[in-house]
């Protein structure tokens, strides 16, 4: 697990504000999201996390500001963002393959008419970075949920992003399945220029693949390293004492 925070750029959260039927449901935010790092949210039910990720997608409205800035604090521009779901909806039983699945999003031309020489470098291309080539004809419908997940990471990635948000990806996948994805993730922060915002309960992976841990409970109790989180007073308030030894 790396420890390095990079001094180049960072996604800053400042004063984020939401409410809702008059009631708050986040409160002062204040936070970094670096580049070359792993950021992972926890908290419980009910903390925030989801709309947290709702606000970064600007699918909700919130006061306060979130900035793409260089090391000097320097505005980059508009925040480009890749989005990986906890799960993709779809008809389990209609013919695509994963090919034409991801050809439909990266080429204007209906896949039943084929999928050109060029689109299909390009999806095999994609896959190649999620480690995921010999998905290319499975069909959609016979993928596991590790597998999917992976699609939707390469997906994601095209263009490479600012900001990839994985809300919860790793949920219901067997051991096999998270672990390679995890790695994935993990490659992707040291390959790629780019600030990972991780949603998980998983509280062992979290300690295991994190670089920076955000505590959420409506505001943000602690942030860090996963073990001064993890040791913390605040945290044995939100999980119990226990729960964050491996």
């Amino acid at each position: 697990m790396r420890l390095h925070q990079c001094d180049l750029c960072h996604i800053d959260l400042k004063h984020i504000n939401v409410q809702r039927g008059g009631q708050e449901v986040l409160n002062d935010i204040n936070m970094h999201i670096h580049c070359g790092q792993l950021t992972v949210l926890i908290g419980q039910n009910g903390a925030g996390k989801t709309t947290l990720v709702r606000v970064l997608l600007g699918e909700i409205p919130y006061s306060g500001t979130i900035r793409h800035l260089d090391g000097k604090g320097k505005g980059l521009g508009r925040i480009r963002i890749g989005y990986v779901p906890q799960h993709l909806a779809f008809d389990a039983d209609m013919p695509a393959t994963v090919e034409d699945f991801m050809a439909s999003a990266f080429s204007r031309r209906p896949v039943w008419t084929g999928v050109s020489r060029s689109t299909r470098e390009t999806v095999r291309s994609a896959l190649a970075a999620v480690n995921g080539e010999d998905l290319l004809k499975r069909p959609l419908g016979r993928c596991s949920g590790g597998e999917l997940q992976r699609v939707l990471l390469a997906l994601a990635l095209r263009p490479t992003p600012d900001l990839l948000l994985l809300d919860e990806p790793v949920s219901g996948m067997d051991q096999n399945g998270l672990k390679l994805f995890l790695d994935t993730v993990s490659n992707l922060r040291e390959g790629r220029h780019m600030a990972i915002l991780l949603v998980s309960h998983d509280l062992h992976l979290v300690r295991e693949y994190a670089d920076h841990v955000v505590l959420l409970d409506k505001t943000v109790l602690i942030q860090g390293p996963p073990d001064p989180v993890f040791d913390s007073e605040a945290f044995d308030r939100v999980f119990g004492s226990g729960e964050g030894s491996t």
